[in-house]
C-alpha cells in the first residue's frame, strides 16, 4: 500500500513539475509579445515623426531607430556593396549599399536600395552612378546589428570584376548605424526601390501563451481524473 502511495506521489510531482513548465513557456510568449508590441510602436512612431538632423539622432541611436535623418557628406564610390539574394515583386536582385562620409568625418553604410539582377540571379545589375562631392541624403536610421545579412560583393570604382565574398562590416571601420536611403539633393539619389519596411505584426505570441496556459490545465485536469479514478477504486 505506501509503495501504491509513493507512486501516486510521484506521479503528483511529475504533474506538478508539467504544470511550471507550462506556466514558464507561457510567460515567456507573454513577454516576446509585449516586446513584440512595444518594438513595433516605437517603430510606427518613429516612421512618423517629423524629419530630424543626423547628429541629434546619433545622440541616443537605439531610441531614434527608423526615424528620417538628414547630414551631409560624400560617397566613395570605391566602397560599393551588392547584397544578393533579394527579392523584389517576385524577381532576383540586390540590395546596393555605398560607403558614406559626413562632413564631420562619421563614416557608414548608405542602403541605396533594390536592384534587379543581370541576366540571371548572380549576374550583377547596372549600377546608378554615384554623384562626387558634397551631397545631401536623407534617410530612415538604421543601427548597425540589423545590417542586411548574406553573400557580399564589393564593387571597384570602375564597377568592373566583383570581388568574391567581402564582409561588409569587417572591411571598412564605420558607425554603429547604417542609412536606408530616401532621397538627397540630386535625383540619381531618390532609390527606385527603396530599402522595405518591416512587416509589423506582433506575431502569434499572446496565442502561445494561452495555448501553455490551456496546456497547463489539462495537467491539472487530467490529474484530477487520476486521483479520483483512485479514490473510486478504494471505496471498491
Amino acid at each position: 500500500m505506501r509503495a501504491r502511495e509513493q507512486y501516486f506521489l510521484l506521479k503528483s510531482l511529475v504533474a506538478l513539475a508539467l504544470i511550471c513548465l507550462c506556466l514558464i513557456a507561457a510567460q515567456w510568449q507573454y513577454n516576446r509579445g509585449v516586446d513584440r508590441h512595444a518594438r513595433n510602436s516605437m517603430i510606427e512612431a518613429n516612421i512618423a515623426a517629423p524629419i530630424i538632423s543626423l547628429t541629434s539622432a546619433a545622440s541616443d541611436l537605439v531610441k531614434n531607430e527608423w526615424r528620417t535623418v538628414s547630414t551631409t557628406g560624400s560617397f566613395d564610390a570605391g566602397q560599393t556593396i551588392l547584397l544578393r539574394n533579394r527579392y523584389f515583386e517576385g524577381k532576383y536582385g540586390f540590395e546596393f549599399l555605398t560607403l558614406f562620409e559626413t562632413s564631420s568625418g562619421a563614416k557608414f553604410w548608405v542602403d541605396r536600395g533594390w536592384l534587379v539582377a543581370g541576366k540571371d540571379a548572380l549576374t550583377a545589375p547596372v549600377i546608378p552612378a554615384t554623384p562626387a562631392g558634397q551631397v545631401e541624403v536623407s534617410g530612415r536610421l538604421r543601427l548597425d546589428s540589423s545590417l542586411p545579412r548574406g553573400s557580399f560583393f564589393a564593387l571597384p570604382a570602375s564597377g568592373t570584376g566583383l570581388i568574391s565574398k567581402w564582409n561588409a562590416q569587417n572591411e571598412v571601420a564605420t558607425e554603429g548605424f547604417y542609412l536606408d536611403l530616401l532621397n538627397g539633393s540630386t535625383t540619381e539619389l531618390t532609390p527606385s526601390v527603396a530599402a522595405q519596411l518591416p512587416e509589423l505584426s506582433d506575431g502569434p505570441h499572446m496565442a502561445y501563451a494561452l495555448q501553455w496556459v490551456f496546456f497547463g490545465g489539462l495537467v491539472v485536469y487530467g490529474r484530477i481524473l487520476i486521483r479520483r479514478d483512485v479514490l473510486s477504486d478504494k471505496e471498491l
